[in-house]
């Protein structure tokens, strides 16, 4: 019986080791049903599962996309950018330690506007908008992305191109500082942390302004459950060794169904074999509570040039890395990966993904 047993469990692994790893895709919704159709037929002949479309909170483009994904016989996740949305209340802003809000001053970019997690009213419109994005009936999955804080501290590859070393936590990316913030944190530390000569040395700031991202994310949680449909998320590598201190999530304490790290190697200035020692960290966060993890690729669509890309967002995988990343995000225990973007995918990265995805 033993060695029926163990003659079993090798065939169970072996299958597993040769079958497909899932693709998933990010990529922006479009208009042209006919184009998105003949896309998604496209890639689905490449491994492609699932699609993450961000038709931001036009819920009628969302609901035509998901269909186009329905017919073609593909999941579909509604991305939705949801922590830096502009043209609500000027007071739903988080507020840096020099006392600039993100409503007219956020950090880095001009898209920046980033809302405050611990702020009632914000929770509350959020949890209305994606409960409205679950009820529409080809959601699969609503997806969190930018769920954080603007980042306290950039990506090392990107610190050349705003021209910046970031060896601490400067005021002007440094956020929540709001009324409601501090007197909250105040209350339950007996801190004034607008008195701390340095607030990055504060743990317990840390770990407040995480518990808000946290809470905001289970809310919403609870309520997409409630419709019956699920909920996955973007989030930064780690998430220790990255995503707690540099834009303060901690999301392997979220209720969420599936997390699709941004496993960018080229962000963090390393190379495509990173993305498998950082899956593996990812994976064994999350492991006890069940929850998949989706290794996301930055594919680099000007590959011959790549010498030449100096900034990180125009670069990305090689087709001669694309086995490395795939095969080292499965070894490490990844459930799958996700490619951005599908449309930087030249007929040399297809090639490989279906050569090492076999």
């Amino acid at each position: 019986m033993k060695r029926i047993l163990s003659s079993l469990f090798c065939l169970a692994v072996a299958f597993a080791c040769m079958a497909k790893c899932p693709v998933y895709v990010w990529m922006h919704g479009q208009d042209d049903m006919e184009k998105l159709r003949s896309d998604f037929t496209k890639w689905k002949s490449h491994g492609v599962v699932g699609v993450c479309v961000n038709c931001g909170t036009d819920l009628e483009k969302i609901r035509a996309c998901a269909q186009v994904a329905h017919e073609v016989g593909l999941e579909y996740h509604a991305w939705v950018p949801t922590m830096i949305m502009g043209g609500q209340k000027p007071s739903w802003y988080t507020v840096n330690r020099k006392g600039q809000s993100a409503f007219d001053h956020p950090a880095y970019v001009s898209y920046y506007t980033t809302l405050d997690p611990y702020n009632s009213e914000v929770h509350a419109f959020l949890k209305e908008l994606f409960t409205k994005v679950a009820a529409i009936p080809y959601v699969d999955y609503v997806q969190l992305d930018y769920i954080r804080y603007a980042d306290v501290i950039l990506a090392r590859g990107l610190w050349d191109k705003y021209n910046l070393v970031m060896n601490e936590e400067y005021p002007e990316a440094d956020y929540c500082y709001c009324d409601q913030c501090v007197e909250a944190f105040h209350k339950q530390t007996g801190i004034n942390i607008r008195e701390v000569k340095d607030p990055s040395k504060i743990k317990s700031w840390a770990q407040f302004r995480c518990n808000a991202v946290t809470d905001l994310v289970n809310e919403i949680c609870e309520e997409v459950h409630k419709q019956g449909k699920k909920v996955s998320a973007d989030v930064f590598p780690g998430p220790k060794s990255y995503a707690r201190w540099m834009v303060r999530q901690e999301w392997n304490k979220w209720n969420v169904d599936a997390v699709f790290p941004m496993n960018y190697n080229d962000f963090y200035l390393e190379p495509a074999k990173w993305v498998g020692k950082v899956t593996k960290e990812e994976v064994k966060s999350v492991k006890k509570r069940g929850i998949p993890v989706y290794s996301g690729l930055f594919i680099c669509r000007e590959w011959k040039r790549k010498a030449e890309l100096i900034d990180p967002e125009n670069s990305g995988l090689l087709p001669s890395e694309i086995a490395v990343a795939v095969k080292g995000a499965v070894k490490a225990g990844a459930k799958g990966i996700c490619l951005f973007t599908p449309y930087s995918m030249t007929e040399d990265h297809w090639k490989a993904l279906d050569e090492c995805n076999q």
